[in-house]
């Protein structure tokens, strides 16, 4: 479509006219959205047609309430991947996910993750999953902090076109994985979401969480999605989303 308010909520719209179906995926883009979201209700700045909108709507049947963070690593996963590939190897080492799930290039932002689940007992009956990826868009307006684009990076434009079609085929394949092997290809997942995630490297970095300032590193991220982190005293600190920044 050329215009949305926003991709997920007209998918929250389609899906209630729509049997949940395990196998069925329902991908809506976007040239422009007048109300893009972020996480926790920010704002998504995105230049008329510079750039790829979407939101995936599936029915995960298969996946447990309570493992739900396993399609916030899938999706996460499928994107980066689609992105390094198109970028190429001499960015490759630099694009990485921010815990929980934005996509980063060095220490800037340039994709983001939003996803609404509609829970039935304990599995998922709905899940809407919106990304948004800057693309071709060479120059932001907004407050937000640190935005950069794939033509920011590589001075080339890129075809939103491909770059839907290719993260769309990866997460479709990770999904049939999970529904035919849910147990050992959800830790398939996690470890790759692991090895690629955000200052994830051994070392310590600067944190803010309701007390202050610390320094920690990155131990691990649950199946509920909860990161630990580990002090500079050798003290384990969990966190739920937005329950902890990191200090750029």
């Amino acid at each position: 479509m050329n215009e949305l308010a926003s991709t997920n909520d007209y998918a929250k719209k389609y899906a209630l006219e729509l049997a949940a179906d395990a196998g069925r995926i329902t991908v809506i883009t976007a040239r422009h959205q007048t109300k893009g979201r972020g996480q926790q209700g920010n704002a998504w700045e995105s230049e008329d047609g510079k750039n790829l909108l979407f939101s995936i709507l599936c029915h995960p049947l298969y996946i447990r309430a309570d493992a739900q963070y396993v399609l916030s690593a899938a999706i996460a996963l499928s994107t980066c991947t689609t992105i390094k590939e198109m970028l190429g190897t001499a960015y490759a080492d630099h694009i990485r996910i921010k815990w929980p799930n934005d996509i980063y290039y060095k220490d800037k932002k340039m994709a983001g993750i939003l996803i609404e689940n509609d829970l039935i007992g304990s599995t998922i009956q709905n899940s809407i999953i919106g990304v948004g990826i800057d693309v071709n868009q060479a120059i932001f307006v907004s407050d937000a902090p640190n935005p950069i684009s794939m033509v920011n990076i590589s001075g080339t434009e890129y075809n939103c076109t491909d770059l839907l079609n290719s993260i769309i085929t990866k997460f479709a394949t990770m999904l049939e994985a999970l529904q035919n092997n849910t147990k050992d290809y959800t830790e398939h997942i996690f470890q790759e979401y692991m090895n690629t995630l955000f200052r994830n490297d051994g070392n310590s970095y600067r944190f803010k969480d309701a007390a202050g300032d610390f320094t920690a590193r990155i131990t691990a991220v649950d199946r509920t999605g909860r990161i630990t982190l580990t002090d500079t005293s050798g003290s384990q600190r969990r966190y739920e989303f937005k329950e902890v920044s990191f200090i750029l």
